[in-house]
């Protein structure tokens, strides 16, 4: 190993220096190879050396990319290739591209990604106070069988949270000022503006592409909507209890699923639902990708399902379920599809690139007694089943990946920056996970 690191620090050094001296031309009638590339892993800012043959002395000529996000050339020659892996670029091949032609390497290179959990806002004792950061005060647990899940992001960087003890929505900006948005402490049933409405049990959380919210009420059976300034309606009474909701990305329909029912309805924009699903144990967290495919938790069966755009068709996406299609058996284990155990999984949310993030503790109080105590991770291009951040070990740490520690994360969100927020409820805080 060291005496691969030395040649590549000489390979390193003599390209630098020798790039500029190179004669060689690319031949834009000849293939381009990649014989390799070291180190074969590493993280955000780690310079990779590229091997080959016909690439280009002139650095402008030269495009390198990994899962399409482009490399810093540091130089080049018709040889080798010195390049600057960017954040967040995600595990695949690396490509070069010169006049219009492109060449992969037939080896991935091992993207690192560091994650940082630390608190967005709440000062961990439950209450109800607006205010900065560690100041502000949350009651995410209110009674212990409570289990609201909401927690989005909007457009300009805020995050909203359904803060279900204080029976209201909280919003925080980007700077960790909590403030609400709409509904107080005082529970009832109301339409209105801001502070003037009124929720018995705010769940779910969703936006759609104008910046308008949606919160699922299982006490209500309804689904109220929030416009961009704090408006409040009836959006629609459900056939169910509404406790999770969810927005097309496609369509921009309004979806929900009841964890009693067993089922997922689609919000026909004339009136009236859809049953999307009807035969799940405990249906859980639900979210859309970008082509209109709806993934959710299937709690009770300890899985996560994906059900095909117009057709419904549903695939496991991860989780074994037994022979006869009842749950799979509860545990905290990464790797394949196959191989990955959830114990309870709830809130989830996907993202631009196919991705999905599960909220891993779904019991009834979100206590120590769970399988899971993290926020797990499925890739979209391999479906392996990872640890996003967390562990099977209760508690409050701000920490790297797993070395932090939840207690009853239950909500999830994430922006496209590499930023996630956590709704943890025994914590009464919001984590937020940078990836890089």
């Amino acid at each position: 190993m060291l005496k691969t690191f030395s040649r590549y620090l000489l390979a390193a050094a003599v390209l630098l220096t020798a790039c500029s001296k190179d004669k060689e031309q690319h031949e834009a009638g000849v293939p381009m190879t990649i014989s390799g590339f070291i180190p074969q892993t590493g993280g955000h800012g780690t310079s990779i050396l590229i091997s080959g043959s016909n690439f280009s002395n002139d650095s402008n000529e030269v495009e390198v990319t990994i899962n399409g996000k482009k490399l810093a050339i540091v130089g080049c020659n018709t040889r080798q290739i010195m390049a600057i892996v960017p954040k967040r670029c995600g595990s695949g091949a690396v490509s070069v591209k010169i006049g219009g032609k492109e060449v992969a390497s037939s080896g991935e290179f091992d993207y690192i990604f560091t994650r940082t959990v630390t608190t967005f806002a709440g000062s961990g004792v439950a209450g109800y106070l607006n205010a900065k950061g560690e100041d502000a005060m949350f009651n995410f647990g209110g009674t212990d069988w409570q289990r609201g899940s909401g927690i989005v992001t909007d457009k300009d960087g805020n995050v909203y949270v359904t803060d279900v003890g204080n029976t209201c929505i909280r919003k925080i900006d980007p700077s960790g000022r909590v403030s609400t948005f709409a509904g107080t402490n005082s529970p009832g049933d109301a339409n209105g503006t801001g502070t003037e409405a009124r929720f018995l049990l705010p769940y779910g959380l969703a936006i759609d592409k104008d910046g308008n919210l949606y919160t699922a009420d299982p006490s209500t059976w309804k689904i109220k909507k929030i416009s961009p300034q704090g408006v409040v309606t009836d959006y629609h009474g459900a056939s169910h209890e509404p406790w999770h909701v969810t927005v097309n990305k496609a369509t921009n329909e309004v979806f929900y699923s009841s964890t009693g029912a067993g089922g997922v309805y689609r919000i026909k924009p004339g009136g009236g639902e859809e049953t999307v699903v009807s035969d799940m144990l405990w249906a859980a967290g639900i979210g859309f990708d970008k082509a209109g495919n709806l993934y959710m938790s299937g709690s009770g069966h300890n899985a996560i399902f994906k059900y095909a755009k117009d057709t419904w068709a549903r695939t496991v996406v991860a989780g074994k379920l037994a022979a006869d299609g009842s749950a799979a058996p509860a545990g905290y284990r990464n790797g394949t599809a196959e191989e990955a155990q959830f114990s309870l999984p709830w809130a989830l949310c996907v993202d631009d690139e196919g991705n999905i993030y599960v909220a891993g503790n779904g019991s009834w109080n979100g206590g120590s007694g769970n399988a899971d105590q993290s926020i797990r991770y499925i890739d979209g291009r391999t479906g392996r089943v990872s640890t996003y951040a967390g562990s099977n070990a209760y508690g409050y740490a701000n920490a790297l990946g797993e070395a932090a520690k939840f207690a009853g994360a239950q909500g999830i969100t994430t922006d496209n920056n590499g930023i996630s927020y956590v709704l943890d409820k025994n914590n009464n805080r919001v984590r937020k996970i940078v990836s890089e």
